[in-house]
């Protein structure tokens, strides 16, 4: 009988000792879960904090200003009015083959703006009629191509001079082109370079562009 109560109450008591350790296991399991759990939480948050602030400074501050600012130089930019504008004019190759005067358009305004086409030239005091596209030129003159403040577009005028009954000048009148293929003001272009007199029998004119024509 004493050996019976002796393993009942030996068994019992490990039976406790088992159940107390089983509960502090599953206690510590849970409070590290918990702590795990929190941490985790802690490390999203952080993360999220840290990423969201570093993200929303970087687009705010350069991409996102800087998607803006294209965006908005593109959409709301307007057509470059000529008094807004550094037009000047160089006689290059005179009395050579691929003599032209290349023409120079700088924004000088505070906002960018757009040229498109080809500008309208009209060549000394010959007549009232603008030169015409050149035949040679690349497709796609209808594109408008915007300049920054200090930006530049470059165009040139092609000079066909056959020797004899020919114009000759130094200036010459320039206009902007609209969106709808209008004219705007005309300007007078004085001519820079060594040989600012120009001869022409035939003339035509090229589309704006980003860089200058004919440089090799």
């Amino acid at each position: 009988m004493r050996t019976s109560r002796i393993r009942t109450a030996t068994l019992a008591a490990v039976t406790a000792a088992l159940a107390l350790g089983l509960t502090a296991c599953g206690g510590a399991d849970g409070g590290s879960k918990a702590a795990g759990g929190d941490s985790a939480v802690g490390t999203a948050q952080s993360r999220s904090a840290s990423n969201g602030d570093d993200k929303g400074g970087t687009q705010a501050n350069s991409g996102g200003d800087t998607k803006a600012g294209s965006k908005g130089t593109t959409v709301g930019a307007q057509q470059c009015r000529g008094d807004e504008m550094l037009l000047t004019a160089v006689h290059r190759f005179a009395g050579q083959q691929g003599d032209h005067l290349l023409v120079t358009a700088s924004n000088k305004g505070t906002k960018p703006c757009w040229v498109t086409s080809y500008p309208a030239v009209k060549l000394g005091d010959v007549d009232g009629t603008a030169l015409p596209h050149s035949k040679k030129d690349d497709a796609g003159g209808g594109k408008q191509i915007t300049l920054q403040p200090g930006g530049k577009a470059y165009s040139a005028v092609n000079l066909f001079d056959y020797g004899s009954k020919n114009h000759t000048a130094q200036s010459f009148a320039l206009a902007l082109r609209g969106a709808d293929g209008h004219d705007g003001p005309f300007y007078s272009v004085d001519i820079k370079g060594e040989k600012p007199q120009f001869s022409w029998n035939e003339a035509d004119v090229l589309n704006w562009n980003t860089k200058k024509p004919y440089d090799i």
